[in-house]
């Protein structure tokens, strides 16, 4: 069931609402309240298909019961740290055979020229997410992070439908007390006007502007995918478009996520800061799937040493983290060149910052021209790296890429309306550039939290400020407009990219 769908935005989230709230009309039911979130929760999950309602059942069993021996640190560290390696391990087994299977069997029939049978396995929506968010979860449970959480609440931890198939990568400390928390048991208006208006903004990004900025993308990857050699025009309309089809698809993802769940009184993480805005690759990695990043960061790259064993160490690690960032996003070797290639970038990047330092050069000192500068070198390549992440095999990644740069001269011919595209282009760009973002827009009522290590943006400038939203008569009208136009839209129903991770 997808979000911006009739049944779900019309029958599955109503009935929710009441329901929850029905049960929390009195104290004494917030264990109801909670089952049934749990329940619908596990509903929304299973409508796509209900047979994989049982590995996630399976799933978060096993990862309470290794949570609960982990966390008794009456145990000998021995048994714990045995709990946590078998925990961990059947985690990643799991994931590794419903995402990696194929692939895996795929790449040995090629090296080896063989041809062992290759599976088809059909990949259980979200299996990424909720496999990472309990592997993190054993971890702090074995760092003596956590404590006995009733098995309900740890089951909407998991589940909790806003955020369970395409993220945010939640943290227990962030979502676990929010749930316990008994303020959020009573229906608030100012929680239904933050989250529907945030919804909603969520919705247009999604139905109104990457499903009709993704036609173009479309076009250009799947000719190169057929072998069709793109001109410089539509190369680049191509790849920009993508560009923008990816921004506001997860942008719009986002907030959507974030609205419903404020909706219930729950303050999601924010997984989306304008990483277009970026001036650098690292920098847009603090800002594009936060809460990935994060993970990445805390559980992979630290305790692979991070930069504590020296800059060749450091470089190293970035790299390994990378690559498996890459695949996780997708089991294929283009997602590993592009999880590569933003390794290369951030080793690049930390390498210049060293010279910097070394130098003696601020970065305070840069002027607009600078700014600019980096700006646009971290955009392009970020945009190179795309192309990657889009095309289905090599062969149509370099089609983009030559035609992009020229291996296929530089004819503006396309076939499709270049005015058309090429204006939607530009407007994708202007607002992914200069525009507030949601949560600039809405930070008068703080919509969701930062998670830890990514303080908030500094406040809007000025002569901004006046767009700061606040509950009114004309935002209503506004956000009404705004909806009925989104809602309209949604004929063309597409699911969200980050579904297929």
């Amino acid at each position: 069931m997808l979000f911006n769908t009739y049944i779900f935005l019309f029958a599955f989230l109503p009935v929710t609402l009441v329901g929850y709230f029905v049960l929390t009309a009195r104290d004494s039911t917030r264990p109801a309240s909670i089952a049934w979130l749990v329940l619908t929760s596990l509903f929304y999950y299973g409508y796509w298909e209900p047979k994989y309602l049982v590995l996630m059942g399976v799933s978060i069993v096993l990862n309470y019961v290794f949570g609960l021996l982990l966390g008794d640190e009456s145990r000998p560290l021995l048994h714990r740290r045995a709990v946590l390696a078998l925990g961990s391990g059947i985690n990643l087994a799991l994931l590794s055979y419903f995402k990696y299977a194929g692939f895996a069997v795929g790449t040995v029939n090629t090296l080896f020229g063989l041809e062992l049978p290759v599976p088809h396995i059909v990949l259980p929506l979200a299996i990424s997410f909720f496999t990472f968010q309990q592997m993190a979860y054993l971890v702090d449970a074995y760092q003596g992070q956590t404590r006995e959480y009733r098995f309900t609440d740890y089951c909407l931890f998991v589940t909790f439908f806003p955020q369970l198939i395409a993220g945010p990568i939640v943290h227990h400390k962030e979502m676990l007390p929010q749930f316990e928390d008994r303020s959020t048991l009573r229906p608030r208006a100012d929680n239904f006007a933050i989250g529907l208006t945030i919804l909603i903004i969520g919705l247009f990004k999604k139905v109104v502007i990457a499903d009709s900025i993704a036609v173009f993308a479309n076009i250009v990857f799947d000719g190169a995918a057929a072998g069709h050699q793109p001109t410089f025009a539509e190369a680049w309309i191509g790849a920009l478009a993508y560009t923008f089809q990816l921004y506001f698809d997860f942008s719009g993802y986002s907030d959507m996520a974030i609205g419903l769940a404020r909706l219930f009184g729950i303050k999601l993480p924010i997984n989306f800061n304008s990483p277009y805005k970026a001036r650098n690759i690292a920098d847009f990695w603090r800002r594009w799937h936060i809460t990935l990043s994060r993970f990445l960061r805390d559980y992979l790259y630290i305790p692979l040493g991070g930069s504590r064993k020296g800059p060749s160490r450091r470089y190293v690690n970035l790299m390994i983290t990378m690559v498996l960032g890459g695949l996780w996003h997708g089991a294929g070797w283009t997602f590993v060149a592009w999880g590569t290639l933003h390794g290369v970038y951030l080793c690049i990047n930390h390498g210049f910052q060293a010279i910097r330092t070394k130098l003696g050069w601020k970065s305070q000192n840069d002027g607009p021209v600078m700014h600019l500068f980096s700006r646009s070198l971290t955009f392009l390549a970020v945009i190179i790296g795309w192309v990657f992440f889009r095309a289905t095999s090599f062969d149509a990644a370099g089609k983009v890429l030559a035609g992009m740069f020229g291996g296929a001269g530089l004819s503006t011919r396309t076939g499709f309306d270049l005015p058309e595209a090429g204006a939607m282009v530009v407007v994708a760009w202007l607002v992914a550039w200069f525009a507030p973002n949601t949560q600039e827009f809405m930070d008068r009522y703080e919509p969701a939290m930062f998670p830890e290590k990514n303080p908030p943006p500094a406040p809007l400038a000025l002569p901004l400020q006046r767009l700061r939203w606040r509950p009114s008569f004309v935002s209503a009208c506004v956000c009404a407009i705004v909806g009925v136009i989104s809602v309209l839209m949604m004929s063309r129903v597409t699911e969200f990219l980050y579904f297929q991770f």
